[in-house]
């Protein structure tokens, strides 16, 4: 960066140039580093008042030479998300990014690299829970990383989830099509995908196919739950982001953790999986589980190269910082 000024990037400038196909590649690379220790990552940290509740996720990724944090606000009018980048060498700001397509596409991207590495490589029909705002990013994400035929998405509001389909299918040039039961939803779904604010499980463990691969997106706290604890018992490889982010937030976990059902050396880090130190999917028959609860370095990482691309189309505004 040398002597250049710091840039901030709106939403817009951040929507021309992130990609799915770029993201991915980015979170990969963020779970690469940290099993490789060339990274750090601090859990989410929150400060709430009545109102409004803020939210922190910081770390570095000194390979890629970046170190940064994610803040967002929530509120009953909505959330809203900045990235702010450093330079590792000399701790000079790069950048401000409005983070909320990016964090949306980020979330996404994660599910599709377990996806990848997880999900049987021959997977051609997915369900899907939710049909939301980030629900976007993750039907994009496993579009790009598996040969999809089909998905199948459950929603609660019929008219939002035609309209979510409609978009979907034109964006990925996969069948996407509305499904009227959480049933139908999982039966015969080689992939599947929870991306809801449940607090309760979103469906019966017994109605998962042999071989499935599911992301569970949603569940960040230990109020929201989108799998029962049978669903879980019958996963033969859980992963998640890291340990401790999983051991701190990751609601779908922590009943069993809590009750002894389930160990923290029982759960294996996507990264490591990604390097090949532990392995993914054991047999074509194993259901596998990916619980994605989010972390700074992912955000870094394609901030990172939001900004590159933001760089090279000369996309946004140098801000007054040396």
């Amino acid at each position: 960066m040398g002597g250049r000024m710091a840039r901030f990037l709106t939403e817009q400038d951040v929507k021309q140039v992130l990609t799915v196909e770029m993201a991915m590649e980015a979170v990969e690379s963020a779970h690469r580093d940290l099993s490789l220790g060339q990274a750090i990552d601090t859990p989410r940290a929150r400060s709430r008042l009545p109102q409004t509740a803020l939210h922190i996720l910081h770390g570095g990724l000194p390979a890629q030479g970046v170190l940064g944090y994610k803040a967002y606000t929530s509120n009953r009018s909505g959330n809203r998300f900045l990235v702010y980048l450093f330079d590792a060498a000399t701790g000079r700001m790069k950048a401000a990014i409005e983070a909320d397509y990016l964090g949306m596409i980020r979330t996404g991207a994660a599910s599709g690299v377990a996806a990848k590495w997880l999900a049987r490589p021959d997977a051609t029909v997915a369900g899907v829970f939710g049909s939301g705002w980030q629900a976007e990013g993750h039907v994009r994400a496993i579009c790009e990383a598996l040969p999809l035929e089909r998905v199948k998405v459950c929603g609660r509001k019929a008219d939002k989830l035609a309209d979510f389909c409609a978009r979907m299918s034109e964006t990925t040039g996969v069948e996407i099509v509305p499904c009227a039961s959480p049933e139908e939803t999982v039966r015969g779904s080689d992939l599947l995908g929870t991306v809801t604010t449940a607090a309760q499980p979103l469906f019966d463990a017994e109605w998962l196919e042999e071989g499935c691969h599911v992301n569970a997106a949603g569940s960040n706290a230990l109020i929201r739950q989108e799998l029962s604890e049978q669903a879980i018992r019958r996963c033969g490889l859980i992963a998640v982001d890291s340990v401790p982010t999983a051991l701190a937030e990751a609601g779908d976990l922590l009943p069993l953790l809590e009750k002894g059902r389930l160990h923290p050396r029982q759960l294996v880090e996507l990264g490591d999986i990604v390097i090949g130190r532990h392995a993914g999917r054991s047999s074509a028959g194993e259901i596998t589980l990916f619980e994605s609860q989010g972390m700074a370095i992912q955000d870094l990482a394609v901030a990172l190269r939001v900004l590159a691309a933001a760089e090279a189309q000369g996309l946004g505004q140098e801000l007054p910082l040396q």
